[in-house]
């Protein structure tokens, strides 16, 4: 019971040293956790942005809005992280920003 005890206080011991060796590796890089998490999330929206992104032609309105929105989420979170960590996700951001740029122009031009 006790050598159960004992592995479980070690096991635990170990996930918090490993955390907090994560959080300092973040904070050496520059970032906030919380920026950080942003750009996690954000990371994941991108995947979902760039599919839009192939389509936005046929887009509604209101899907334009929200494309949009989110588009600039996603840039606002990964302007707050260095470069170097999204380098691979580069092509499908430039895809989404010049969407986003087509979609506010045309926008802009029917106002």
């Amino acid at each position: 019971m006790s050598a159960t005890l004992m592995i479980i206080v070690m096991l635990l011991a170990i996930i918090v040293l490993l955390i907090a060796f994560a959080v300092a590796q973040i904070r050496m890089a520059g970032m906030k956790v919380k920026d950080f998490w942003s750009f996690i999330k954000a990371n994941e929206m991108l995947d979902k942005l760039y599919a839009f992104s192939k389509k936005y032609e046929k887009l509604s309105t209101t899907e334009q809005l929200m494309f949009l929105r989110e588009a600039e989420r996603v840039f606002e979170a990964f302007d707050k992280v260095p470069n170097a960590l999204w380098e691979e996700e580069y092509q499908k951001y430039m895809e989404v920003l010049s969407t986003y740029k087509d979609i506010k122009l045309v926008r802009w031009e029917s106002n």
